[in-house]
């Protein structure tokens, strides 16, 4: 398959993924309210977010860089009023 077809599909995951944590992390930052939000499954999601940055980073691939920063920026504020907000 063409490489520019590759990084498109890539791409256009990426936006969808992290366009799916958006509504959340908005809900969460604007009412301050993670009663409903599992800890285990805030704390696994990072990691795994994290871990998935790591491996784009070292294979090279932008859309799962890009996509991976910035959902882990949205996760990490999630996380972080799920920690911190009272």
């Amino acid at each position: 398959m063409n490489v520019e077809y590759v990084d498109a599909i890539g791409y256009g995951a990426a936006i969808l993924t992290t366009l799916a944590f958006l509504p959340q992390a908005f809900k969460v930052l604007r009412t301050r309210q993670t009663r409903d939000i599992s800890l285990l499954w805030a704390i696994a999601m990072t990691a795994g977010v994290f871990l998935w940055l790591c491996y784009g980073y070292a294979s090279g691939s932008m859309p799962m860089i890009v996509a991976n920063a910035v959902t882990l920026a949205l996760l990490l504020a999630i996380l972080g009023c799920k920690l911190y907000c009272k």
